[in-house]
């Protein structure tokens, strides 16, 4: 079996330790969904998530409640990066757009 080159397995670890201060966090509360994508200033996705994938399905995934789980679990991830500064950007009627934020 061949392995990856050294270089792939370099550019792997350098992702994860990449440190980023100041970023910004979308999140687009529609009536059935809730998606938060956090990005860098560059706009560039850094870490996402949304109702679906933390295991939420039906009409449940449009409540406050999930939409404070998804928020949680996207910005849990750019912590460890170090992010201190946030804009939120706030999209969509939803019911979780205050609980997101």
């Amino acid at each position: 079996m061949l392995e990856p080159p050294l270089s792939y397995q370099l550019s792997i670890t350098r992702k994860s330790a990449r440190r980023i201060p100041k970023g910004v966090i979308h999140v687009q509360a529609s009536l059935n969904n809730t998606i938060v994508t956090v990005t860098d200033v560059w706009g560039r996705v850094v870490s996402w998530s949304s109702a679906s994938t933390c295991r939420f399905k039906g009409t449940r995934k449009g409540t406050p409640l999930v939409a404070q789980t998804a928020a949680g679990n996207a910005i849990r991830a750019v912590v460890d990066q170090c992010m201190q500064r946030a804009e939120v950007m706030i999209k969509s009627p939803g019911r979780g757009r205050d609980a997101a934020l």
